[in-house]
């Protein structure tokens, strides 16, 4: 069975039905949820508290509905990772644009959980994590 862990553009556009990417997100999602198992690593979570009306009993209560369970551990193994996956991104950006990273840190966690745990992540935003973790298996929509 896959596994697949979601970043959390793929929950936000599958929240908000005015979302362009919405229908496409829950296609993804279903086919995801009908081969495997879905996981989230505990920085979405703490992203997706990022929208002013949302409520972790809210958030908490989506994911129990739609299975999709929350993996709150965080292991070394995860952090040294995103780590240099991070440094590897500012080393390109520097050298290429010149100016400082765009992205943040969590973004390089949410890779590196899936790495390390094997996962296959769900992303809208293939080019950052291809870029940063080159054997990390993705679908994107």
């Amino acid at each position: 069975m896959t596994t697949f862990s979601l970043d959390t553009n793929v929950l936000i556009a599958l929240w908000d039905p005015s979302n362009a990417l919405n229908i496409p997100a829950r296609r993804s999602l279903d086919h995801a949820r009908a081969v495997g198992h879905l996981t989230l690593a505990a920085p979405v979570h703490s992203e997706l508290m990022g929208h002013p009306s949302r409520r972790a009993s809210e958030i908490d209560a989506i994911l129990a509905a739609t299975g999709i369970e929350v993996d709150w551990n965080i292991d070394e193994a995860i952090w040294r990772a995103a780590g240099v996956a991070f440094q590897n991104y500012v080393q390109r950006r520097l050298a290429s644009a010149g100016s400082f990273p765009r992205r943040i840190l969590t973004d390089f966690v949410i890779g590196a959980h899936a790495v390390v745990r094997g996962s296959t992540l769900l992303t809208m935003d293939q080019r950052i994590y291809t870029a940063a973790f080159p054997g990390l298996r993705i679908q994107s929509f």
